[in-house]
């Protein structure tokens, strides 16, 4: 059935529609605003999956570039493989929708969204959120409550909703928000260094928009809204959780004491096979549930000791940070490097600087972009001691690159400033928690020795939460394990002066605005810990650059000159780079930057300063006769400048015939004196000429 609502969002409808387009999805929504249009669909198997110890739910997320009356770029003009952008948009819809199927819901899901139509300036993530939670409450698809989903700007100290893309850019603070009535699921953003209260301002902005949209679509599913299917919830007896429970609980209590990662993994391994072991003939058709109950034994146990004893898995307080160090200059031949660790988690940050010719384009519905700093964050299976087929680059090492280059926004150089490209990797070589805040810290430390002109260190923390009923415990700094089996995920970067990033996830339903609040006061003073030991590693950034980091040197040409500097096909600087071991830049305006490693740079802006001088009156130039005519010569005094000096001005004496007295190739002194009314460069000699016998 066919409906179409609309309610005022910002100055703008918002209309959510279904019963048009794809209608053999289990739930279709189309979501408008403005000349915005993005279509969801979700479908869900009718019976559970098998073999998957999560719940097997999967977002697509796709701008289609016909959306903004645009044509893909590149020799392939079909949209194939997901862009960063859609990716991280895919990752904010599946945080929130995901805790909110019931629980023992174990059915394939596939939410797919697809951007049609585009004006350029919406961001349509937050709306693929919004489309989400529709589509599948009117679905048969089990689910539990409405969602919603905002972005928040602040512009000159107000808060506005769902800012324009050209608004962000001025936006101090960039937030996206989503949840239900009365309860935050998911925070993602970007600010410049403001403090813990300023973002719980936007939270609070936001979170009333929430409950409004959340408002919007509880009638709509009231009137609209299918019969749910049901699904199985595979049981576990009572015999065999008692059983697993009597044989495994010491020993689980014993491994989960147990601080170093690597030796609690084989406890627990060792644990799981002899369980399997002492049951396979009792129980045998139920094998694959020992690990679900040892499992939910060990979450068990972990919470309670954190809630009633304040003690964690490494026997750390909650709010107390592992230990950390810094190292400088790990590797020889780069531009910056940094080596942090904190406990098991390990970031070897690279800074690699580069020219314009090395900055990252990025094509989207939007804009068109040249990225002169970007950051790229590497997660190989050893850092977690397994083996692991690399397939290439996963979802999560892009969403864990994206915040960490996010939370340099606020300190990094402009280009006026430092007109080299930035290139940061974050290599994890170790992981036990947090590998995307530790990211931050070491490239915060590889900028600073590669002499990168930040204003200040920048750190990041791992906030965790543990809560059962009303017992809620903040946890700083969490380990893997915590994050498994608590309840959120917070991570919060920043200066000392203030928050440059955050991202939170939550497994649980929600959190309020006072749980967030307590979480952000203690992520400041575990950030302050941490920016307090990377100064004392290095506290402004060098100097100098790095010997191996190249030089730039800059040069302007007037714009009806790029032609003639470049050449046909280019072959006047791919002469010039090849000749003196240079790369060179040059933009529209006739902006040219030379890299070089050495000396050759300022051979090369010599060579490129003489094609393009201009001769100063009264200088005396060495030329070179270029051309012989009766009434006197044509001489070239530097590259592209030629003058005459007249019959009259070549000699002493008289001369009847010039050719008699010069030849082209001539080497002649002469004096440049300006310009005819005509604009033909005048030069003299006789002038520079001694007489005879002197």
């Amino acid at each position: 059935m066919f409906f179409s609502k609309k309610m005022m969002l910002s100055g703008k409808e918002l209309i959510l529609e279904s019963g048009k387009m794809a209608r053999q999805a289990n739930g279709a929504a189309i979501v408008k605003y403005g000349d915005n249009m993005l279509l969801v669909a979700i479908c869900a198997q009718k019976t559970a999956a098998v073999g998957f110890d999560f719940f097997p739910m999967t977002v697509e997320y796709r701008e289609k570039m016909y959306a903004s009356g645009k044509i893909p770029g590149g020799f392939i003009k079909r949209e194939s493989r997901p862009s960063n952008n859609e990716i991280l948009s895919a990752r904010i819809i599946d945080r929130p929708i995901r805790p909110l199927f019931p629980e023992g819901f174990n059915n394939e899901v596939q939410i797919i969204c697809n951007v049609l139509s585009s004006d350029g300036e919406v961001m349509m993530d937050v709306f693929g959120i919004i489309g989400t939670s529709l589509a599948v409450n009117i679905s048969d698809i089990p689910f539990s409550q409405p969602v919603a989903a905002v972005r928040v700007g602040r512009l000159n100290g107000e808060f506005i909703a769902n800012p324009t893309t050209g608004q962000m850019k001025e936006c101090d603070i960039e937030l996206v928000l989503s949840g239900g009535k009365g309860f935050i699921s998911m925070v993602e953003g970007e600010s410049k260094e403001i403090s813990e209260d300023e973002l719980l301002q936007a939270v609070q902005f936001g979170q009333k928009i929430i409950d409004e949209i959340c408002d919007f679509q509880v009638e709509i599913i009231k009137e609209y809204g299918k019969t749910k299917f049901e699904y199985t919830v595979p049981e576990i007896s009572k015999a065999l959780i008692d059983k697993v429970t009597n044989l495994s609980e010491g020993k689980t209590k014993e491994f989960t004491k147990i601080k170093i990662k690597e030796d609690r993994n084989e406890a627990r391994r060792l644990l799981y096979a002899d369980i399997a072991i002492q049951l396979e003939e009792e129980f045998p058709e139920d094998e694959k549930h020992f690990e679900t109950v040892m499992h939910d034994l060990e979450k068990d146990i972990v919470r309670k000791n954190i809630i009633k004893d304040n003690v964690r898995i490494d026997g750390r307080k909650p709010d107390q940070i592992r230990q950390i160090t810094c190292e400088l200059d790990i590797l020889p031949r780069v531009h910056g490097s940094a080596l942090f660790t904190r406990g098991e988690t390990q970031s070897l940050g690279v800074c690699t600087l580069g020219g314009d010719s090395d900055t990252q384009t990025v094509e989207n519905i939007y804009e068109n972009e040249e990225q002169k700093f970007y950051l790229h964050y590497n997660f190989p299976p050893f850092s977690v001691g397994e083996v692991k087929r690399i397939t290439g680059v996963s979802r999560r090492e892009i969403g864990h690159g994206n915040l960490a280059e996010r939370s340099f926004y606020p300190v990094i150089p402009a280009e006026v400033d430092f007109p080299y490209t930035i290139r940061l990797v974050s290599e994890i070589l170790e992981s036990n928690g947090s590998s995307s805040m530790a990211s931050v810290c070491s490239n915060s430390l590889a900028m600073m020795a590669a002499g990168v002109p930040i204003r200040k260190q920048v750190a990041g923390i791992a906030m965790g939460l543990i809560k059962e009923g009303d017992d809620v415990v903040i946890l700083s700094d969490i380990l893997g394990d915590e994050d498994h089996l608590g309840d959120m995920d917070f991570k919060v970067t920043g200066t000392e002066d203030g928050i440059c990033a955050y991202q939170m996830d939550i497994k649980i339903q929600g959190i309020t605005i006072d749980i967030m609040k307590k979480a952000l006061e203690q992520a400041k003073e575990g950030r302050k810990h941490i920016l307090g030991i990377m100064n004392a590693t290095i506290s402004e950034p060098r100097t100098a650059l790095s010997e191996h980091a190249p030089r730039i040197l800059n040069y302007k040409i007037a714009p009806d000159e790029i032609g003639l500097f470049v050449g046909p096909g280019g072959k006047n600087i791919k002469s010039i780079i090849a000749e003196f071991g240079v790369k060179i830049d040059i933009d529209d305006t006739g902006f040219v930057k030379i890299l070089s490693d050495g000396e050759n740079g300022e051979a090369a802006l010599k060579h490129i300063q003489a094609m393009f001088a201009k001769p100063e009156a009264g200088r005396i130039y060495d030329g070179t006769v270029r051309g012989i005519k009766p009434f006197g010569v044509f001489v070239e005094i530097m590259p592209r400048t030629e003058g005459l000096v007249h019959v009259s001005e070549l000699s002493l004496e008289r001369i009847e015939k010039v050719e008699d007295h010069f030849k082209i190739g001539d080497k002649l002194k002469v004096k440049y004196i300006g310009v005819d009314k005509e604009g033909r460069i005048k030069l003299v000699r006789k002038e520079l000429l001694k007489p005879t016998g002197e």
